[in-house]
């Protein structure tokens, strides 16, 4: 199926109150989503219901074409979840943890799929080591394998990065990446780091209030609903690029980068022809904040604070 992940008008509240609105939208096959909304916007309590952790008051879920209010254990055969931390047990070592998780899937899982999980998240050094020794980033990865034992074609992760360092952000993004791509899982991710979401995922999709308000592409971005955005050039000769930015805006520098503010889309293509037009080598160029730019502008009003 070309989405393997449908969300079909789901409606829940709590009490008398509105929580979850007509909630629609459905994921392509390989690729990932950020999932993206003010504190109290229903992330959390949308996914709850899509791994049938607690139920819609109407709506469905399908799952590879499988209803999850009628045919839920077909449904959730195909999909894998985080949701919050992992479910780990800290006095036991890594592979038995797999073990024991691997006696509770509904499908067979033989040794050789636990073995080949140890391998995709990069854990073979740590499969006999207790859990409660692991940093936060190999207790995430080892979560993403206990997720990925019965082989889902789905998989949702709930703030994958609390917690995580650097490099172990990093290294969890360069992973659920090379997942995606070279397995062809389909990834919802929920978080507040508008950053990482921008550099991790292909698309986006917003909610507010409990409402599906947009979805983007992250190719899209700027130009759809960013008015302006940061560009980092990495060039040579710098102070002969510094003299050529000079005509376009303030230039500053960052983590050894050229960094212009507040530049339109269309300006891109100007600036590139400049540099080379004086003879400079450009050698990188990136696009900052085109996410938060189109975040704040399509959730502007909204009261919540997000990190």
């Amino acid at each position: 199926m070309e989405y393997p992940l449908k969300v079909k008008e789901l409606n829940k509240s709590l009490g008398k109150k509105p929580i979850i609105k007509n909630m629609s939208f459905q994921l392509e096959r390989g690729a990932i989503y950020g999932f993206l909304g003010p504190n109290g916007s229903g992330k959390t309590t949308t996914i709850r219901m899509i791994v049938s952790l607690i139920a819609p008051d109407s709506g469905d879920v399908e799952i590879e074409g499988k209803s999850v209010r009628t045919n839920r254990e077909e449904a959730l055969a195909h999909i894998g979840a985080i949701v919050e931390d992992p479910d780990l047990y800290g006095y036991l070592t890594g592979r038995q943890n797999l073990e024991h998780f691997a006696r509770m899937s509904a499908t067979p899982v033989s040794k050789e799929r636990i073995d080949e999980v140890v391998t995709l998240v990069e854990l073979e050094g740590a499969m006999q080591k207790k859990v409660k020794s692991y940093s936060l980033g190999m207790k995430q990865r080892l979560g993403i394998a206990v997720s990925l034992l019965h082989k889902p074609s789905v998989l949702i992760l709930d703030e994958p990065t609390n917690g995580l360092d650097p490099k172990g952000i990093r290294d969890l993004r360069h992973y659920l990446q090379r997942l995606a791509r070279e397995d062809g899982v389909t990834l919802l991710v929920s978080s507040h780091q508008l950053n990482e979401i921008e550099m991790l995922c292909d698309k986006a999709i917003i909610i507010k209030h409990g409402e599906v308000i947009e979805q983007i592409s992250m190719n899209t971005a700027v130009k759809e609903k960013a008015a302006t955005f940061n560009i980092q050039i990495e060039a040579e000769p710098v102070e002969q690029a510094k003299s050529v930015l000079a005509g376009f805006g303030k230039v500053g520098e960052v983590a050894g980068k050229l960094e212009l503010e507040k530049q339109p889309y269309e300006q891109i293509p100007k600036l590139v022809n400049a540099l080379v037009a004086a003879g400079v080598n450009v050698y990188g160029m990136s696009y900052r904040n085109r996410l938060e730019d189109a975040y704040f502008s399509i959730t502007e009003g909204q009261k919540e604070d997000v990190s």
